[in-house]
C-alpha cells in the first residue's frame, strides 16, 4: 500500500501486514485475506469454502459459522480477536436465509455488539455460496 501526501517529495510507505490464505481467488485476483495498518483490521470477503471446496452445501447457518471462523481466524494472523471487531458486512443470496444467518452472528459476536450490515445480493462467485461476510477490526 502506498499514500501520497501530495507534496513534491517521495511516496511514503503504509506500515502495515498483509497475510492470505490457500484461496484460489487470493492469488488469482490479487488481494490478501486480512490487513492490519496500526490499529485497523480489514478481511476481505470470507465464505465457507475451505482448500477451494465449499463446506455446508445448502446450509446458510452453518455456512455462515464457517465464514465468521475464516475472518476471525485471519484476524487472529494480525493479533486480533473477535472482541476486537467493530463492523461486520454479511452478503446472502437468499432474504429468506436472514434470520438463520443473523442469529449466528448473535452466537459468534453477541457479547461484542459490533455494527453490522446484511444485505441480499443477487449471487456470489461461485452458486454453491450462500454467504460472504467482512470484519472490521480495531486494536485500540
Amino acid at each position: 500500500m502506498r499514500a501520497d501526501d501530495g507534496a513534491d517529495g517521495p511516496e511514503h510507505q503504509l506500515v502495515g501486514v498483509r497475510f492470505g490464505t490457500s484461496s484460489p481467488f487470493e492469488q488469482r485476483f490479487g488481494y490478501s485475506r486480512v490487513v492490519r495498518v496500526g490499529p485497523l483490521a480489514l478481511t476481505a470477503g470470507c465464505t465457507a469454502t475451505i482448500d477451494g471446496v465449499v463446506q455446508a452445501p445448502g446450509d446458510a447457518a452453518g455456512q455462515a459459522a464457517i465464514a465468521f471462523g475464516v475472518g476471525l481466524g485471519a484476524l487472529a494472523r494480525v493479533g486480533l480477536g473477535s472482541e476486537a471487531v467493530i463492523a461486520t458486512r454479511m452478503y446472502i443470496v437468499d432474504p429468506g436465509d436472514a434470520d438463520a444467518v443473523g442469529l449466528v452472528h448473535s452466537d459468534v459476536f453477541g457479547q461484542v455488539r459490533p455494527v453490522a450490515t446484511m444485505v441480499v445480493v443477487a449471487g456470489l462467485i461461485d452458486p454453491a455460496m450462500l454467504i460472504e461476510v467482512e470484519l472490521t477490526a480495531w486494536a485500540g
